[in-house]
């Protein structure tokens, strides 16, 4: 069994590796799929990582991981990310209209109730951060997702999303996903 650790200063346990969900019903067929994420729960791997934007078409991939993952959702800590329009909008949205609509897409393509981590895929020049932490914290005390984090963020934008969260009593990012350089 691998061992297991909190996400950031929550409660949340993972185990140290998880699956990058992203070849998932995209580059790889449902078969292929299915041995894969088998393979993980097998190994004790129970953080599965997907978003809403992978897939062809997009979307995909959480479709057939909902599908597969079928009873062993319970089992798994489910991150998925949001935030690159799938058609219609800019770049990047990270709007509480925006995100109202991406969330109930994504749990009815998963085939849950809930996220346990949703994450912000991008940073929304247009949208503020005060309004995508307010929208994210309505969806915490919803139910419908669990804990919020943020991926490809500046380490200033991450502060500064630590502190309107805290001025304004909100939930607040758990972890950060970005790609590191040992140069």
């Amino acid at each position: 069994m691998l061992e297991t650790r909190n996400v950031g200063r929550s409660g949340l346990r993972v185990s140290t590796i998880g699956l990058g969900c992203n070849n998932i019903g995209w580059t790889i067929d449902e078969a292929a799929s299915r041995a894969v994420v088998h393979k993980a729960l097998d190994a004790g791997i129970n953080l599965f990582d997907v978003a809403d934007y992978y897939g062809s078409p997009p979307g995909n991939s959480e479709t057939v991981l909902g599908s597969l993952l079928g009873e062993r959702r319970k089992d798994v800590v489910l991150l998925s990310k949001f935030g690159i329009p799938l058609v219609g909008e800019p770049r990047f949205c990270t709007s509480r209209r925006y995100l109202m609509d991406a969330v109930e897409a994504s749990l009815r393509r998963l085939k849950t109730d809930w996220i346990d981590i949703y994450m912000v895929h991008w940073p929304d020049p247009t949208t503020p951060m005060e309004e995508t932490l307010r929208a994210l914290d309505d969806l915490i005390r919803s139910g419908k997702i669990h804990y919020i984090a943020c991926s490809n963020h500046a380490a200033w934008k991450v502060v500064e999303s630590h502190w309107i969260a805290r001025e304004l009593g909100l939930n607040h990012f758990i972890a950060a996903q970005n790609e590191y350089s040992l140069l």
